[in-house]
């Protein structure tokens, strides 16, 4: 049986793991393969919005009481208020940043990354480390 802090826990694994092919997209651009950068970021994004919308489709369609437990709970419903402050915005931008990367809007693409790095340093941190999966 599927539960919440299962959920949780698969989300933990996805982030961590997206992370890591988004660090490996950076080492890719520190070395100057721009191809390669896109690539690995393209993976990210379908990845990353696989994740969302799989979450959606549990949490919204095959058990909409699956995070009921975050209601009962102050404490549990200020973190995942919290890692939602993060990783909402930071979920908006990626398509942005899919976009002004592939189409060569370099400023704009430097601007929104700023911005998406703050974010999803907000959404690894808090959805790892504030989220039980127990």
């Amino acid at each position: 049986m599927l539960t919440g802090p299962h959920v949780i826990l698969i989300l933990k694994i996805a982030v961590v793991t997206v992370t890591v092919l988004l660090l490996s997209s950076l080492v890719a651009l520190g070395k100057g393969n721009y191809w390669l950068h896109g690539r690995i970021n393209f993976a990210f994004f379908v990845l990353t919005s696989s994740a969302l919308i799989g979450l959606e489709v549990v949490a919204r369609i095959v058990d909409p009481a699956l995070f009921a437990y975050f209601d009962t709970d102050p404490a549990l419903k200020r973190a995942l208020a919290t890692h939602l402050s993060f990783s909402l915005p930071s979920a908006a931008i990626m398509p942005l940043m899919l976009f002004t990367g592939f189409t060569h809007r370099r400023r704009v693409h430097l601007s929104l990354a700023v911005v998406f790095a703050i974010l999803w340093t907000g959404t690894v941190v808090t959805g790892v480390f504030f989220l039980p999966h127990e």
